[in-house]
């Protein structure tokens, strides 16, 4: 066998000890515990626990576009990341191409400049000007660009104290056991040591591969890739990364219209795709990687096929793929039951396109059925929240206000029934409502309707009650709608989802809701851009924050934080002030619109009135956290805040003083979330310039701040409150989840009738329109 293991001793001598830095980090659990090996993992959440991993680099990712020379960039920062991972405790191995790249640029070089020696040897003798280059062969490249390739690595690695050792080999070195023994002792002592091997087929001498020479159950190592899967089964890796040059394995060759990437590739599902040519350089082609994968799965390691070569993600491919994030294509043997979550929302948005043809009367027969089965089916619902709430007490990881929000009674069924009802009601104008009519010309007329905006995603935290809610907004809206509830009620939404599409059943369109019930990530499916036309989150403003960061092309509609102001004028109220108050921060503390700051107006320091409201807030158990101002005022002040941009979501509020009305607006617009704003104030000139000046999506004038909610506004429910700027705003309802779209009737006129040549005029005639357009209806 011919083995070459090559690592710098001195270096590994120079730094802190591998195998103590191994076993800390063994010792304080950093690293992921060795598992049984002999079954690859089921889901791709699973691989966080992956230890043992090979990283397979093709041709096309390690060299550069002209086949000439390495991508240094692309190899550092797969090189970072593999040091990262081997530096957490996990064992890293990398099966490398590019040394026939590498040799490939040295030779060149080397006969450019020999030519250029004997030409000017030559000169005066006219000979030898063709400075062409011959064909160089792939042995002699690889036998002069190995050494270089792997100083390269070493070099690199060296950058994270990280140490590496090269090993070369032959299809002849697995054919004979002992070899095969050798090469395995040989890896798992570099293992141990915490080096990373890396390892390529010997193509200084390995012969040309002969096609369909596998021996019965064991794979040839004809390329890289065969090499991978059979050093993975070998060593018996949980995961095995090949890196191409392509996002995956399509159904169909990529760039084709129709191609689709698929997410997860199940053993038996070769029929239902087609290969395509191979990368620009290398030997085999995805072909050859799908038939690698699917024996290193089978031989219990679990394989990933992604992108090494795209910009944007290579700094972070593997280490994603690690995570469990949805990068390339898993290999997996185990197919779930249902449909996966990209079936589910085809399966929504072509129901969804029938919903939103039915007739307004259809659409307010289904929620009607869905305001009459949550009452029907009151006890099965309560079983199922009861065990959503014994099992969450028991675990102990929801705070009581979130446990507050996961429960469920009769008295809540039966206000959603009434909700329900009202969006039932409030339905029947709302698709396919003419906005605007205008004769553009004679015959020729122009609408504006409402149409369904198409594909919602809706996810939310222990907050049941918000799958019916949203799915009649949906249902009234014509809308297809993906939801995706937390785990810690996943009984109570199995049980409402199903509800929901038995009503959905009536009228043939039940696939319009689904329900994400697989383990896929909130970040995963922000990802769908080309799949869902909208996210509206219902839950913490940190999972808010998750989402608008972690959405790529999809538009998300909600709020981050909810910091709502109260502003006591000097004018105001004594009565109003204290009612307002109470209610906004007491009623429920960690609503979005319950107010987290309290502006005085500084002539009310020192005053009944507000020693009125400090009782009050006491007497309530609120913590108070004094502004900056407030806090100048007091000799012995309560905590003084850390940020004035803070929502509590609890019994804690902040107090500062302000100077004016204006100084108010200043201090709300600096600090606030545009969310919901208030006035208490008895003056009406200032009322009048606070709701003018302040720029949020609602803002009140005596009146507490918990009334910017759906079901208070008339809307009969919502689906969240948003403070963007563009589309809705505010708590959004039915009218939210409406979009428009340009209708124009014609007899065959055309652009030029309206030339100078041509014989039409331009009317642009308002038309009065009707709510609904009579025997139409739209889909978006």
């Amino acid at each position: 066998m011919y083995l070459q293991k090559m690592f710098s001793c001195s270096q590994l001598l120079a730094r802190p000890n591998a195998l103590q830095t191994f076993k800390r980090a063994a010792s304080q659990g950093k690293m992921p515990l060795a598992r049984a090996h002999g079954k690859s993992f089921a889901h791709r959440s699973d691989l966080r626990q992956a230890k043992r991993i090979v990283v397979k680099l093709g041709s096309a990712v390690v060299t550069r576009g002209d086949e000439c020379g390495l991508a240094l960039g692309r190899l550092a920062s797969i090189v970072e990341q593999v040091a990262m991972l081997q530096n957490q405790g996990r064992e890293m191995m990398i099966v490398t191409s590019g040394a026939v790249a590498f040799g490939k640029q040295r030779l060149r070089h080397e006969i450019l400049l020999s030519q250029s020696v004997r030409q000017a040897l030559h000169s005066g003798q006219n000979q030898l000007k063709d400075m062409s280059l011959p064909v160089l062969e792939a042995r002699a490249c690889a036998a002069a660009g190995q050494s270089g390739l792997m100083a390269l690595y070493e070099a690199m690695f060296t950058q994270y104290s990280t140490c590496t050792a090269q090993i070369l080999v032959t299809n002849l070195d697995f054919h004979d056991d002992q070899k095969r023994r050798n090469l395995k002792s040989t890896l798992h002592e570099l293992l141990r040591m915490n080096i990373v091997p890396i390892i390529n087929t010997n193509d200084a001498v390995v012969p040309p591969p002969e096609p369909n020479s596998d021996l019965q159950g064991v794979i040839s190592i004809k390329d890289n890739d065969s090499l991978a899967a059979r050093l993975a089964v070998e060593m018996r890796a949980d995961l095995l990364i090949a890196l191409s040059d392509v996002e995956g394995l399509y159904d169909s060759p990529p760039g084709s219209d129709d191609a689709k990437l698929l997410d997860t590739f199940y053993p038996g599902d070769q029929h239902s795709i087609t290969y395509g040519t191979k990368s620009r350089v290398g030997i085999g082609g995805m072909e050859a990687k799908v038939k690698a994968a699917l024996w290193a799965l089978q031989g219990g390691t679990s394989v990933v096929i992604a992108n090494g070569t795209h910009p944007k993600v290579t700094g972070h491919v593997i280490t994603d793929i690690v995570e469990g994030k949805k990068v390339g294509t898993f290999f997996s043997e185990v197919k779930p039951a249902g449909p996966t979550v990209e079936q589910q929302t085809e399966m929504a948005r072509s129901a969804g396109r029938t919903l939103a043809s039915l007739e307004p009367e259809q659409r307010s027969d289904i929620i009607c059925a869905l305001a009459d089965l949550l009452t029907e089916r009151k006890d099965q619902i309560l079983s199922a929240n009861k065990k959503d709430m014994e099992h969450a007490v028991s675990t102990g990881r929801l705070s009581p206000a979130m446990l507050k929000r996961l429960s469920l009674s009769s008295s809540k069924l039966n206000s959603l029934s009434i909700g329900l009802r009202q969006i039932a009601v409030s339905s029947q104008d709302s698709v396919g409502r003419v906005l605007r009519k205008t004769r553009v010309a004679n015959n020729l007329e122009l609408e504006q309707i409402t149409v369904p905006i198409g594909v919602l995603l809706v996810i939310f935290e222990s907050r049941p009650d918000c799958l019916p809610q949203v799915s009649a907004l949906a249902i009234a809206s014509g809308n297809a709608l993906l939801l995706k509830g937390g785990k810690e009620a996943a009984n109570t939404n199995r049980i409402l989802h199903e509800l929901a599409q038995e009503a959905l059943s009536i009228h043939g369109v039940k696939d319009a809701i689904q329900l994400v019930s697989t383990r896929e990530e909130v970040e995963d499916l922000c990802r769908l851009e080309k799949m869902i036309d909208l996210i509206i989150p219902r839950g913490s403003s940190q999972l808010v924050r998750d989402i608008q960061r972690a959405a790529k092309g999809i538009p998300v509609l909600g709020h981050s934080e909810g910091i709502c102001h109260v502003y006591v004028d000097h004018e105001a109220s004594v009565d109003k002030a204290i009612k307002i108050i109470r209610d906004s921060k007491c009623d429920y503390p960690a609503a979005c619109n319950a107010m987290e700051t309290l502006l005085v107006h500084r002539e009310l320091l020192r005053t009944p009135l507000f020693d009125q409201i400090i009782d009050m807030l006491r007497t309530e158990h609120v913590k108070i956290h004094a502004g900056p101002k407030f806090a100048s005022y007091l000799t012995f002040s309560p905590s003084e805040v850390k940020s004035l941009r803070t929502e509590y979501g609890d019994l804690e509020c902040c107090i500062e003083v302000v100077d004016s009305m204006q100084e108010a607006v200043d201090h709300i617009h600096k600090y606030g979330s545009s969310h919901t704003d208030v006035i208490v104030t008895e003056n009406e000139d200032t009322a009048e310039q606070f709701l003018q000046q302040l720029d949020s999506a609602c803002v009140f004038w005596n009146a507490s701040s918990r009334f910017a909610d759906g079901y208070r506004f008339g809307l009969g429910a919502e689906v969240g409150i948003s403070t963007a700027r563009i589309h809705a705003r505010g708590p959004v309802g039915l009218e939210g989840l409406l979009t428009t779209k340009w209708v124009l009737r014609g007899e065959g006129h055309t652009a030029a009738d309206f030339s100078e040549q041509g014989s039409m005029t331009y009317l642009h005639e308002n038309l009065p329109v009707a709510r609904v357009l009579p025997g139409r209806r739209t889909t978006s």
